[in-house]
């Protein structure tokens, strides 16, 4: 029998819904560094995941000095939402 995170797996790519939960969770605007580690990848391929989602409108990105904040977009946070939902449901 196949355990709800492997068939939660088959439907989506575990790091990035798993990057945009996190972001939906904190509420606040996070570091690239910390998801990294809260999803467990390296740096560079959440920067590449997060890249993705800009483009899509999910997550933009924020300047202040040398630190890049990320946040949800509406967007990106009504799919965390529904990310979530599917998930409870598996």
């Amino acid at each position: 029998m196949i355990k709800k995170r492997e068939i939660f797996e088959v439907f989506f790519r575990r790091k990035p819904a798993m990057i945009l939960m996190a972001l939906r969770k904190g509420g606040k605007n996070r570091y690239g560094s910390v998801l990294a580690k809260e999803v467990d990848c390296t740096y560079s391929h959440a920067v590449k995941i997060l890249q993705e989602m800009e483009k899509s409108k999910l997550v933009s990105f924020e300047k202040m000095g040398r630190i890049k904040t990320i946040k949800l977009t509406d967007s990106g946070n009504k799919v965390a939402e529904n990310i979530e939902k599917i998930r409870e449901f598996l």
